[in-house]
């Protein structure tokens, strides 16, 4: 009896975690054949209420057809997601600066992946007790999609950034030229690439639907949440209620967003030095550690599988985390 035992005990583990993914893996997909009403439905739909003959004095029924949002992927994650969450539109905004679309739904499906992922690999590769890989999978599944989340908005920013000047120069071009304001920001969404082509489209089209420029300057700036896109909104609120010459004001912040980004520039190579011995002395500790479980792996086990090991371990990482956090905020400089 006591090999059958073992044997169960050393099982366990690999059950668990084979178990965990496979819920994981049916919960995404039976959610995600319910993504709404098919297109096909909607347009037939539409086309019948569209033939509905019109009685004189009966006013056209409109309650028929609803608008389905077009990011609702996995609409019963993203109803629990909003039942749980506090501010889930803050979330939603938040993966809308990325410039893809993704849903609510879908990043809390990739948070479960990742969870079930990392508490296999615990579970199997590292043989950590489930009360030890459970937590830190959590942990590690709310982490990851966040900072690929925050990687790709940055991303996105910095391609802005790059591009926004010459979209500022084309109005300015425009405007000289005698086009209107709202004709230059047409050729601005046409012209510039992704993503300020994308963001001055949405502005041609708020204007083109009535709203007013002040309006849909300042919606894109709550969309972006970029300092140098509001430089642009308050310069062209400013000069719409005090007059003055458009193109040259624009024309100087452009020239003044173009020395913001050179100097961005120069200070990142300033400190690229000190940021390289950040990453390397941050990364001395996981290569060393990778070396040794190469060399002797049961020799590196003994710090997850004796209680003095973990807790040792456990100060370690903070220590190395606390290092690393002051070291960041030492080589950034805000400009």
């Amino acid at each position: 009896m006591a090999p059958e035992a073992t044997a169960l005990r050393e099982l366990a583990p690999y059950v668990l975690a084979g178990g965990m993914a496979l819920t994981v893996l049916l919960a995404a997909l039976a959610l995600a054949g319910g993504g709404g009403v098919p297109a096909r439905t909607m347009k037939r739909r539409l086309a019948r209420v569209a033939r509905e003959p019109q009685l004189p004095g009966v006013p056209r029924r409109v309650g028929g057809v609803r608008r389905l949002d077009p990011e609702s992927g996995f609409p019963t994650l993203e109803r629990m997601v909003r039942a749980l969450m506090p501010r889930p539109q803050k979330l939603r905004h938040r993966l809308a600066r990325t410039g893809r679309r993704i849903s609510l739904g879908h990043y809390l499906v990739a948070c479960l992946l990742v969870m079930a992922l990392d508490a296999a690999v615990a579970l199997k590769l590292f043989g950590l007790s489930p009360l030890l890989a459970l937590p830190q999978a959590f942990a590690m599944g709310l982490w990851l999609p966040h900072a690929v989340t925050g990687w790709m908005i940055r991303r996105r920013t910095n391609r802005f950034l790059t591009l926004f000047p010459d979209g500022i120069d084309l109005i300015v071009r425009g405007l000289r030229s005698g086009l209107p304001v709202t004709e230059s920001i047409r050729a601005v969404g046409h012209e510039i690439a992704e993503p300020v082509g994308g963001e001055f489209r949405q502005i041609a089209d708020g204007l083109r639907v009535g709203a007013t420029l002040e309006d849909s300057l300042w919606a894109a700036a709550r969309r972006l949440e970029i300092q140098e896109f509001n430089f642009l909104v308050i310069a062209m609120a400013i000069q719409r209620e005090t007059g003055g010459n458009l193109a040259e004001t624009l024309a100087n912040l452009s020239q003044l967003l173009r020395q913001r980004r050179q100097f961005k520039l120069k200070v990142k190579a300033i400190s690229s030095e000190a940021r390289a011995s950040t990453m390397i002395i941050g990364s001395l500790p996981f290569v060393m550690f990778g070396i040794l479980m190469l060399v002797n792996s049961d020799y590196v086990m003994q710090l997850f599988t004796d209680p003095r090991g973990m807790i040792m371990a456990g100060f370690g990482l903070f220590g190395i985390l606390i290092g690393l956090a002051v070291m960041t905020k030492m080589v950034r400089l805000d400009v």
